[in-house]
């Protein structure tokens, strides 16, 4: 179970365990058409109004591209018209101030984008352009492998090799010049180490993890981390090294743990630390996006979907205080539902409810 993301309309499942947070619970057909609409974006718009900023809000003040405010300590840059700052205004036009104030806490801070779909152009310009005007990095992740999630809730990817080559490549050339950050292909290792994928693409998506490794290096200022995972589902960091090496941890900047997941700091740091001395000294980023109250407690069934009771946490910052961890921030995006279990909406979709729980329930 590999216990994570997955990205506006882009479906993530967790899998199987706890480990990353989920992936989600979506068939491909449906995912992708999620995708379409929230992945662009990172983007979903409030439930029951989907790609509509509500009426009689001060929308038109703001740009796709204009830069928000930054919280303090963050370089990276913040989506303006994201689905939790829609929800802000729509929530102050109602008359809700202190539900729309606990919300800023996910509104002003910077979260991934899932770039999906055949074309991940437009929503990386789009990024792009927002972050060059802020000064800002931007945060992106690619979710495209071949045979992604094993078949199960995140099934999809490109349909071979060739496809997922293209699609880097337009992924790294959309990004062009700018300041960002990729973490690459969340889940895609880990479920080598597990036994999830079949054998026969282990070959293939090493060489093509490692060739993506390259395509976005060239980018001059991209920095790009492999995912190894989380603490709770491969539980010996040693089992990665191997998989780490094979698919060019030394030509990207590090790899990244706990996307999607709930793993509090303190145990990641720990499990990061252990694995970056295994490789010599590698760096780590950590996705801190809802562990503020660590993982569900007991061995629960699905805990990595949509688990009640679990808070906002470390804000995203490069102030790490760690020569190996270069930065904690936030992957999955808060508020996204895991899937369609403990009463969510599909993987992906913007679910107030749940967002508010988040944010009421941060320490900051």
């Amino acid at each position: 179970m590999s216990g994570h993301r997955f990205p506006p309309a882009v479906v993530r499942t967790t899998a199987r365990t706890t480990v990353r947070t989920a992936r989600t619970v979506v068939p491909a057909v449906a995912a992708a058409a999620a995708l379409a609409v929230a992945v662009t974006a990172g983007c979903s718009a409030p439930s029951g109004s989907p790609g509509q900023r509500p009426a009689g809000l001060e929308a038109a003040k703001k740009d796709v591209g204009e830069p928000a405010a930054p919280s303090a300590g963050s370089p990276f840059w913040v989506d303006p018209d994201s689905a939790a700052a829609r929800q802000v205004e729509q929530w102050q036009a109602q008359g809700r101030e202190e539900d729309a104030a606990l919300l800023r806490r996910i509104a002003e801070r910077p979260v991934a984008e899932w770039p999906a779909g055949d074309d991940p152009v437009p929503q990386i310009s789009r990024a792009v352009q927002g972050a060059r005007q802020g000064d800002r990095t931007v945060v992106l992740v690619a979710y495209n492998i071949p045979h992604r999630d094993c078949g199960m809730y995140s099934a999809g990817g490109a349909a071979d090799a060739a496809a997922y080559r293209a699609w880097i490549d337009s992924f790294a050339a959309a990004i062009g010049d700018a300041s960002a950050i990729v973490v690459l292909e969340p889940d895609a290792l880990p479920h080598i180490v597990d036994g999830c994928t079949p054998g026969e693409y282990h070959d293939e998506r090493y060489t093509l993890l490692s060739e993506a490794v390259d395509r976005l290096k060239r980018q001059p200022r991209t920095k790009v981390y492999l995912d190894a995972g989380n603490p709770a589902w491969i539980k010996d960091p040693g089992k990665l090294v191997e998989p780490l090496t094979r698919a060019g941890v030394d030509a990207a900047d590090g790899f990244s743990l706990n996307v999607s997941n709930f793993q509090t700091d303190q145990v990641v740091k720990s499990f990061g630390n252990e694995l970056s001395a295994l490789l010599g000294g590698a760096h780590y980023t950590v996705d801190s996006s809802r562990n503020g109250a660590g993982p569900l407690p007991g061995d629960r069934e699905e805990a990595w979907c949509n688990p009640p009771g679990r808070a906002l946490g470390t804000p995203p910052t490069d102030d790490t205080g760690s020569e190996v961890l270069d930065a904690y921030l936030w992957i999955k995006r808060p508020g996204e539902s895991d899937g369609p279990c403990r009463g969510g909406p599909d993987a992906g979709t913007w679910w107030p409810d749940y967002a508010l729980g988040l944010a009421r329930r941060a320490d900051q």
